[in-house]
């Protein structure tokens, strides 16, 4: 049996980061680490405060010094996940509030077919930050999904990143 070919990726626009990941689990259960704190601050954060529902606030603090926040837009288990993100503090001039994130989850024969699209990002210099981090948590987020510990977030141990 064949299976349809994924969707391709548009173009992306230079103030936009696109990332896919295969995850070996079920959307329901990726959307669960997505939505939930405990689960949530297990693949990505040291802590925070979270109301995941549509206008709900959260903010964490991601690494060393690094606050992010922001309100969840749209929460539409299993399949989509949009909020609004920037810094607080941390190493990228990215105001809180000034860029959004939608991840969308795709059942497949295989699990779950994350995509990413970080848009609204200022500069070419904030895509390749956010590109390398949304890759590393991302990685961790589909270990934790498949039933493994991703470890000591190394990250989380230095100030500012």
């Amino acid at each position: 049996m064949t299976t349809p070919a994924d969707p391709p990726i548009p173009p992306t626009p230079m103030d936009t980061v696109t990332l896919e990941r295969r995850i070996a689990a079920r959307p329901e259960a990726v959307f669960r680490l997505l939505t939930d704190r405990e689960r949530w601050l297990s693949w990505m954060g040291v802590d925070g405060t979270f109301s995941f529902e549509p206008g709900g606030a959260y903010r964490t603090r991601v690494t060393g010094d690094s606050v992010a926040s922001g309100r969840f837009i749209t929460v539409d288990p299993p399949g989509r996940l949009v909020f609004s993100w920037g810094w607080e503090t941390g190493p990228t001039a990215v105001p809180p509030g000034s860029s959004t994130i939608e991840l969308t989850l795709r059942p497949t024969p295989e699990g779950t077919l994350l995509r990413l699209i970080h848009s609204g990002l200022p500069s070419t210099e904030a895509c390749e930050a956010h590109a390398e981090g949304w890759q590393h948590y991302i990685d961790r987020l589909a270990a934790r999904a498949e039933g493994a510990d991703p470890g000591e977030d190394g990250w989380t141990r230095y100030p500012g990143g």
